[in-house]
């Protein structure tokens, strides 16, 4: 058929013009290897080399024992420090916990009393305050029990809570950084491959070039969305299966051609995406700053760092219509819960209607732009 084939020779053109593009491809190979490499091991969701100091005010046999059970990977050597710098550490942000032993600490647990240990929490440090709290609580209660005879004695719970974790049993957060980290990306890159192609036949007065031949507008975007959408496809599988499954270590569960197809259809919808944005742009600047308040949103919000039920509904439902939303919820439940078409059907069939809904604003927007051009 004529359209198609002028549709492949176009986007041959693209796939030519990113060839000779040397910045552009240093960016799409850096942001689909080492940039999610550095996300996935760099962001930590686990509690690891947490800074704690000990105020020991009693210096007793059962206060060493507590400060030595602090050990690594989840904590770094205790710095013993004094009462009045407390304070003044706390407020240089020197430590994340500062662990303060009262005096008569031991005396009081011999006699039978309850003396309180302070735990002082820097929790600007967000991640690791609420997940060390309760380290550093049951490795106090552990340590005081072993060291009092016949407190192991207690009769057991009436309720007895039994933890089982599916998908992820070491909750090992590497695995679940560098998914998110690859839906980043390729939301990223597939703006602003499509984008900056749409904007530079413009700055390069080449779109006058393309509008003399026999070629209709909505040839002319699909042959830019279909090329740099293979890019960003080929790329996303091959960080998929090297830097994910390869250097990450991360299980696959689920059918990758089922992953594969998803991935590819959302990244077709984001690519429409950055389409449209450069139809309401005339520059690169401005195409960034659009880009900005977009892209990131996009991301932030895509239920890849908060689950989207934590979110508030308005936002919620403004999500739902990102193809990144979509994109994060087939990654998650077909690459680690292992799930089926039935289970992801909807996404599959949301991400459609958002690409379908962008490619028809985008078709309208470019022909007013080239229309403005003639």
């Amino acid at each position: 058929m004529r359209w198609a084939r002028h549709v492949i020779r176009l986007g041959g053109k693209e796939l030519l013009s990113l060839a000779r593009d040397p910045v552009m491809l240093a960016i799409l190979v850096y942001g689909f290897t080492a940039m999610i490499y550095v996300l996935a091991t760099g962001m930590s969701l686990e509690l690891r080399n947490a800074s704690v100091a000990i105020v020991d005010e009693d210096r007793s046999l059962l206060s060493r024992r507590l400060a030595d059970a602090l050990v690594p990977p989840y904590f770094q050597p205790p710095v013993t420090i004094r009462a009045d710098a407390i304070d003044r550490s706390m407020d240089a942000a020197l430590y994340t916990f500062i662990v303060n032993i009262p005096p008569d600490f031991e005396a009081d647990v011999a006699g039978g009393r309850a003396p309180v240990i302070q735990l002082n929490i820097d929790a600007t440090a967000m991640s690791q305050a609420g997940i060390g709290a309760g380290y550093i609580r049951s490795i106090m209660l552990e340590e005081t029990k072993q060291f009092v005879p016949g407190a192991r004695e207690e009769r057991d719970p009436p309720v007895r809570l039994v933890t089982r974790t599916l998908f992820n049993p070491n909750l090992v957060g590497s695995w679940f950084m560098g998914i998110n980290g690859l839906t980043t990306v390729a939301t990223i890159l597939s703006v602003i491959l499509t984008g900056a192609a749409v904007i530079r036949e413009r700055e390069h007065g080449t779109l006058e070039h393309l509008l003399v031949m026999p070629l209709r507008p909505a040839e002319i975007m699909l042959g830019k969305i279909a090329a740099n959408s293979l890019v960003v496809f080929v790329a996303t599988v091959l960080s998929t299966g090297f830097v994910i499954g390869g250097l990450l270590g991360a299980p696959f569960h689920g059918s990758s051609l089922l992953f594969l197809g998803g991935a590819a259809l959302t990244i077709f919808a984001m690519t429409c995406v950055g389409v449209t944005l450069a139809t309401l742009v005339r520059s690169m600047p401005q195409f960034g700053l659009l880009m900005m308040l977009v892209v990131i949103p996009m991301n932030v919000l895509s239920g890849g760092n908060t689950p989207l039920d934590s979110m508030p509904a308005m936002i919620r439902h403004i999500m739902f219509f990102s193809p990144t939303t979509h994109f994060v919820s087939i990654a998650h439940a077909i690459l680690f819960r292992g799930a089926e078409l039935a289970a992801v059907w909807t996404h599959f069939m949301a991400a459609a209607l958002i690409a379908g809904a962008f490619f028809g604003i985008a078709l309208v927007r470019f022909r007013s732009s080239v229309a403005t051009a003639t």
